[in-house]
């Protein structure tokens, strides 16, 4: 093959002369292009080049005249060559320079496409290899149009070659095609693997702790199945999803119900932000689930008693219940709420006959408060029936704390009593408990039994007790009749020295004392005298014991004495000495 772009022969002067390839141009009609003389017999003018011989040939073809014969069928098979991207058109026209940039084009194609990637080829480098191919199928064919190939090339074979090669470009694309479809399903399997193993990682932890993990991972599963429906990934996504509801409700599973209640809201909520033909029959699935734990975490916590289903936490289970009567008021648990309720108020009513009454009162509070609560008329009307009890068990409460010996909690409770349940017929025993457990608080005798609820019969003495103190004086006293009554402070009257007191207490003449005048059955009774307004800082209540007997007449007197053993100035001191009762009133007292 000759691959020179000369275009005339090498001279017409002899017999049998020819040139490189196909027919020999006729001469041109004028003068010749250059030199002084026309055509001879053996050359080109003398002037040109020499008086005898050839000249050397052009070195590029001529500007102008025809192209060679059969010149556009050898432009089309360099230019199908050339697309081939191999090349070849070049090649064959033994321009291998530009070859060269095809082939280093093709190398950098394949450097920058392999292996295959999900995303594919980048679309600069793309574009960019596809205009070198365009360029090189033109100029290929610029270049064929001007040149005489000599040889055995045949340009209808070579259009030919050029057809079949154009499948070499057209199925390596088909086949990176493929290769980069499979990058793609293997970066999506990556995916999907990523999304259970945080799946796997989160169902570890506490669900509010693992929320965030939990969400990506169905951030992973959603984009598969919503974004890459007919990938091998997505079709994995449905069993994931199912492991995805299991993971989550875990807790549930466990029969830790009040665990389970936020994982199951959490599950409710999905088919508002996951196509419901990726969740299938798990769209509906927690609806059940979640109000069963909603019953059964609210009932283990009723009456504030707090945790239940082995889940610990808090609460008086009106935030379940209410829940449960709102989003599932048709629902089997929700039917069950008022039954529950009503049984657990009976339970706590007979318990205040128990040895816990005060713990028994508190779980009806709870329940009443409940009940009240809730979002349901036949179960707020369960509220009556517990604060019943209540009213019970406050009365029970105070009766059990002072057998216990609790008498500051026992003089509370009942006092409170009193004053809240005024209309009750309890009201009168439970203040006489209350000043029972105050003098109790003192003197503990006086808390060995407690006030008898009814009043003795038989015949009555009269205690006579006298305030020669210059304050208010309360005297509490219990024993078969218990009370309490009030001095008046004594006007004139002063504080006495520790021999003083037994000696001028309540003795004044002339002196009217404030008195009060106690009719009381005989038996053994306990005193508390409480100094009021106008006694100081230092002057302490005391209590005394005394006991009354039938056919006798008592007085008593109260006074403040001023101690000082030591010359400072000390507080105010009430007579250590128990008040003294003298029968048929013949007696005095301090």
């Amino acid at each position: 093959m000759e691959s020179g772009d000369r275009y005339a022969a090498a001279g017409q002067g002899g017999a049998g002369g020819a040139g490189f390839g196909g027919d020999v141009p006729p001469p041109p009609d004028g003068p010749p292009a250059f030199g002084s003389s026309g055509f001879g017999s053996s050359g080109f003018g003398s002037s040109g080049f020499g008086s005898s011989g050839l000249g050397p040939p052009p070195s590029r073809p001529p500007t102008v005249g025809p192209p060679p014969p059969g010149a556009p069928l050898r432009a089309v098979a360099v230019a199908l060559l050339n697309l081939t991207g191999l090349g070849l058109g070049y090649a064959l026209l033994g321009r291998w320079a530009r070859a060269a940039v095809c082939w280093a084009a093709a190398a950098v194609l394949l450097w920058v496409a392999l292996p295959a990637d999900p995303d594919g080829v980048p679309g600069g480098v793309l574009v960019g290899y596809l205009l070198v191919l365009v360029l090189a199928a033109v100029d290929g064919g610029r270049i064929a149009r001007r040149s005489v190939l000599g040889g055995a090339w045949r340009p209808g074979l070579a259009v030919g070659l050029g057809v079949v090669l154009l499948a070499v470009p057209a199925g390596g694309a088909v086949v990176y095609g493929s290769a980069r479809d499979e990058a793609r399903e293997q970066m999506l399997l990556e995916r999907l693997e990523a999304g259970d193993e945080r799946v796997a990682t989160a169902s570890q932890q506490p669900f509010g702790a693992a929320k965030g993990e939990y969400g990506k991972a169905l951030d992973v599963y959603r984009t598969l199945g919503e974004d890459h429906p007919d990938s091998r990934a997505a079709k994995l996504v449905p069993d994931r999803l199912k492991a995805y509801y299991d993971a989550v409700s875990a807790p549930y599973a466990r029969k830790r119900h009040c665990e389970a209640v936020a994982p199951l809201t959490h599950l409710r909520t999905l088919p508002d932000s996951v196509d419901g033909k990726l969740l299938g029959d798990l769209a509906a699935w927690p609806d059940e689930p979640l109000a069963e734990s909603l019953y059964a975490c609210g009932v283990s916590r009723l009456g504030g008693s707090g945790g239940g289903s082995g889940d610990g936490g808090s609460g008086d289970g009106s935030t379940e219940l209410g829940e449960l009567l709102r989003t599932f008021p048709d629902s089997v648990s929700a039917r069950q709420v008022g039954p529950a309720i009503g049984e657990r108020i009976t339970t706590q009513v007979a318990a205040l006959k128990g040895a816990e009454p005060c713990a028994a009162t508190q779980v009806l509070r709870g329940l009443g408060a409940t009940a009240s609560q809730l979002p349901s008329e036949g179960v707020k009307a369960l509220s009556a029936d517990a604060d019943q009890g209540v009213v019970d068990g406050v009365y029970a409460c105070g009766v059990d704390q002072f057998k216990d010996e609790k008498f500051g909690d026992a003089r509370t409770t009942l006092t409170d009593f009193a004053r809240t349940y005024q209309s009750d017929g309890r009201v009168r025993q439970a203040r006489n408990i209350a000043i029972a457990a105050e003098i109790a608080d003192d003197r503990p005798a006086a808390g060995k039994r407690l006030p008898p609820s009814k009043r003795p019969g038989g015949a009555r003495m009269e205690l006579v007790i006298s305030n020669d103190a210059p304050n208010t004086v309360e005297v509490l006293y219990t024993g078969p009749v218990t009370g309490t009554v009030s001095l008046k402070a004594c006007a004139g009257c002063e504080r006495y020295s520790a021999s003083e007191g037994p000696r001028r207490a309540c003795k004044a003449s002339g002196r009217s004392y404030p008195k009060a005048r106690l009719q009381l059955p005989a038996g053994e009774y306990h005193f508390l005298y409480k100094h009021g307004t106008g006694a100081t800082a230092g002057v302490d209540s005391y209590s005394s014991g005394s006991k009354v007997q039938p056919g006798y007449t008592y007085t008593s007197c109260t006074y403040v004495i001023e101690r000082d053993p030591f010359g400072l100035d000390l507080p105010l001191l009430p007579d250590p000495v128990e008040p003294v009762f003298s029968p048929g009133g013949g007696g005095s007292s301090r």
